[in-house]
């Protein structure tokens, strides 16, 4: 599943192109992602200037502006989607969901499986929508330290690797980067959370946003269908330190890696140098 660097390897590569732009149509080939597309989308969406692409957690947001008053397009990459900047005039194919055409070039959003979202939010006040509203701190914003993380983790004996990946306490952590980010921590993904110090914490913070920003540089991890706007492939999965490396030498201490199931996912860790 594409997760924040991902979405922000794809909001990166959109900027240079559809900001300033009006979208000229809007080209939808199904009814339904993951959630109803509404039969007046499309026209709604005619006209619209970009005029600003942001991200929350790992939803991309559209700002869009029109002299009746604009809204905010919502897009969510699900589980196999991404995004391209092709020619307009190139004939889809057979998973390309939604084209959203401009006089330069046309966005198109392939999703294979259709479990992304695509959905439009009238007025400016997007922070508000249902999806938007209940999301937690951003891990790579400034508030986002040790001490808050330590008071956030105090009473949840949950082992703390699931723990960032909940999208309600910290945004975009997936799996892989849950992994590595423990890793280079030295914090052993079984450990729970509230027996983790503070002096700990404020090693692990620091080693998440390396870790994220480690990825977004590196064009975000390739698993599945994850591709980018420009149809690159992401590389950070090729540098990766512990996730996917079972039984591998752990890169610091050369013992095994090890790996458990931790809320439906594989967790993979070094048992020596994670404590």
């Amino acid at each position: 599943m594409p997760e924040l660097p991902e979405v922000e390897v794809s909001r990166l590569g959109l900027l240079p192109f559809l900001p300033g732009q009006r979208m000229v149509n809007a080209i939808f080939r199904t009814p339904k992602l993951r959630h109803d597309i509404p039969a007046w989308l499309a026209t709604r969406l005619t006209g619209l200037r970009v005029d600003a692409i942001s991200r929350r957690g790992k939803y991309l947001l559209f700002d869009c502006e029109s002299a009746e008053g604009g809204g905010w397009l919502i897009l969510h990459l699900g589980m196999s989607g991404s995004l391209r900047l092709v020619r307009t005039g190139t004939p889809a194919q057979k998973h390309d969901h939604v084209d959203l055409v401009f006089a330069r070039t046309t966005l198109r959003f392939r999703d294979p499986r259709r479990f992304g979202t695509l959905l439009w939010h009238e007025g400016d006040d997007v922070v508000r929508h249902p999806l938007i509203a209940t999301l937690g701190i951003e891990p790579l914003s400034p508030v986002f330290d040790g001490d808050w993380l330590f008071a956030a983790t105090r009473r949840r004996s949950v082992p703390i690797k699931p723990l960032l990946m909940d999208s309600h306490l910290v945004v975009g952590i997936g799996n892989i980067y849950a992994s590595e980010s423990l890793f280079r921590a030295g914090i052993s993904p079984l450990r729970a959370a509230d027996r983790i110090s503070r002096k700990r914490y404020r090693i692990l913070v620091p080693a998440i946003r390396s870790t994220l920003e480690t990825a977004i540089a590196a064009g975000g991890s390739s698993v599945r269908d994850y591709v980018h706007s420009d149809g690159g492939a992401g590389c950070f999965q090729l540098s990766c330190a512990v996730y996917d490396r079972l039984g591998e030498p752990c890169p610091t201490c050369e013992q095994p890696v090890h790996s458990v199931r931790q809320a439906g996912r594989s967790t993979f860790y070094c048992p020596r140098c994670q404590r």
